[in-house]
């Protein structure tokens, strides 16, 4: 008897039936019942076996793969933690770095989790609702892993507590969480071009790559190894994002319009929400990798360029005021800092004014900028410190309506004069910071005009009290210890004691 050896299947047959083989068509139901969200954003999908699947990761392979991840990754907390590798950071100052990372990004990723859940679930194509609920487990891993390679430092230093509670209350995290909650509350298609193309394609280098390096450079091995752990995932949610927007673009060309507004609205966004990075990059770290405007120019001025050059083809643009954000990097990071340095006894992490060392390396980095508009500003405020009169803003700012970041950016071309716009609607008036947010919310007002500003919240007494002290108790943090200057906080006198006793035992 002759025995005929099965032929093996090759990966993309598996793939198939593991994930196409399993869908179905509804019989009692009708698809718009059962997909309620996949027709109201006025998207048209002919084809959707058309759907290329980026990465044929089949979910067995995923477990194996993600496995192993964890087993680095724990390896190295593990050792981190035993060896007190805290004390080999280049200074305390950096803790203020992750911990803003903690408690402005870590929750995105959880976001993230439960929207790309929403969206394989509402997806009528069975190839994007795998990838989409395989992207889902992908963001829950990234925030378990961050809270625990960050919780080493919460035994340590203040400012690490609570971050949950605060992430719904804080003034400033109400910028990335508005964000996210933007993208929620869209349809699928406007998520999957929210997360998986405009911020994971176009933004998130900006993110990633620029915080591990720069948390490699300043010591800190735990963070640079969750950030690599997760590498090799953001990888494939990039060439996701990319490959949404080409089958969009693809199936019909009454999709360009609706696609190159949602591309236009949360390139910009996305771009408000990075000003927290910029400030990372420029002020926050002790040992400097590069400028924010260095890493833009890399990041999205080449890469991005080369990105919409490919997809011209397609009829899509540059996000409309990328010219504009491009302008703007020359000054975000130092508005920005200059807001938190004002208001830092709002704030659950520590600021400080610039040495004269690092006022030089940002005159050097923005040469056209720092000395004429930020160097007097920061030596101003040095000689008010030396007198004993610190500069704390004690009024609560206006805030612009889309992004909720309080009303510090300029006009373009005119770093003078704080830009101001204002909309309509059903006869209220509502603030802008930019032309870009104002596009934004008069594209959508019935949206925006419900969003939860902290400021006006705090005027409405909805926040824990009238003072400012009741608004922080109801922010859960400890006064004097998480909030104020870098200088004399119990961060700081920690440092110092351990570097004194390191100095004894080497003498």
């Amino acid at each position: 008897m002759t025995m005929v050896a099965k032929a093996k299947l090759g990966l993309k047959q598996r793939y198939a039936l593991l994930t196409r083989g399993l869908d179905w068509e509804p019989s009692y139901q009708s698809k718009s019942a059962v997909y309620p969200y996949a027709e109201f954003e006025g998207i048209k999908i002919h084809d959707w076996s058309k759907w290329e699947d980026p990465f044929r990761l089949t979910m067995d392979a995923y477990w194996k793969y993600q496995a192993e991840k964890e087993r680095k990754l724990y390896a190295v907390l593990d050792s981190f933690a035993q060896n007190n590798g805290q004390m080999g950071l280049s200074d305390v100052r950096y803790i203020n770095a992750i911990k803003l990372f903690l408690t402005g990004v870590s929750p995105l990723e959880y976001q993230a989790h439960r929207g790309f859940a929403h969206v394989g679930r509402h997806i009528p194509g069975v190839g994007p609702r795998v990838a989409a609920q395989m992207q889902s487990l992908d963001e829950l891993r990234h925030v378990q892993t961050q809270i625990h390679t960050l919780s080493h430092y919460n035994k340590f230093f203040d400012g690490f507590h609570e971050w949950q509670h605060m992430h719904d209350r804080v003034w400033y995290l109400s910028v990335p969480k508005s964000f996210f909650d933007d993208a929620r509350t869209a349809g699928p298609f406007e998520y999957f071009i929210a997360i998986g193309f405009a911020f994971e394609y176009v933004l998130t280098n900006l993110l990633f790559v620029p915080f591990m390096s720069g948390a490699a450079y300043n010591g800190d091995l735990a963070t640079v190894t969750f950030g690599f752990s997760a590498q090799s995932d953001e990888s494939r949610h990039m060439t996701l994002g990319i490959e949404v927007i080409k089958f969009l673009l693809e199936q019909d060309p009454d999709n360009l319009p609706i696609v190159q507004k949602w591309v236009d609205k949360w390139f910009w966004r996305g771009h408000r929400v990075l000003g927290l990075v910029a400030m990372m990059m420029d002020y926050m770290l002790p040992k400097k990798i590069m400028s924010w405007r260095e890493a833009w120019d890399i990041y999205f001025t080449e890469a991005g360029g080369s990105l919409f050059e490919d997809l011209a083809r397609y009829g899509l643009k540059v996000p409309k005021y990328a010219d504009v954000a491009t302008a703007e990097a020359d000054h975000l990071s130092h508005q920005n800092w200059s807001t938190f340095y004002q208001y830092t006894q709002a704030a659950a992490f520590h600021t400080w004014l610039p040495t004269p060392q690092e006022m030089d390396w940002l005159s050097e980095k923005y040469p056209t900028t720092f000395d004429k508009h930020y160097r007097p500003r920061y030596e101003m405020w040095a000689e008010m410190e030396k007198e004993g009169k610190r500069f704390y803003n004690n009024a609560l700012p206006q805030l612009c309506t889309v992004c909720q970041i309080p009303m510090v950016y300029t006009e373009p071309g005119d770093p003078g004069t704080i830009a101001f716009r204002t909309s309509q609607h059903k006869g209220e008036t509502y603030h802008c910071c930019s032309d870009g947010c104002k596009d934004i919310f008069d594209g959508e007002p019935e949206k925006y005009s419900q969003s939860w500003l902290p400021v006006h919240q705090i005027f409405q007494g909805n926040c824990g009290g009238a003072s400012v002290e009741d608004v922080l108790k109801w922010y859960r943090m400890n006064l004097g210890a998480d909030n104020l200057d870098q200088a004399g906080s119990p961060d700081q006198k920690l440092w110092n004691e351990w570097m004194a006793a390191r100095q004894r035992v080497a003498g």
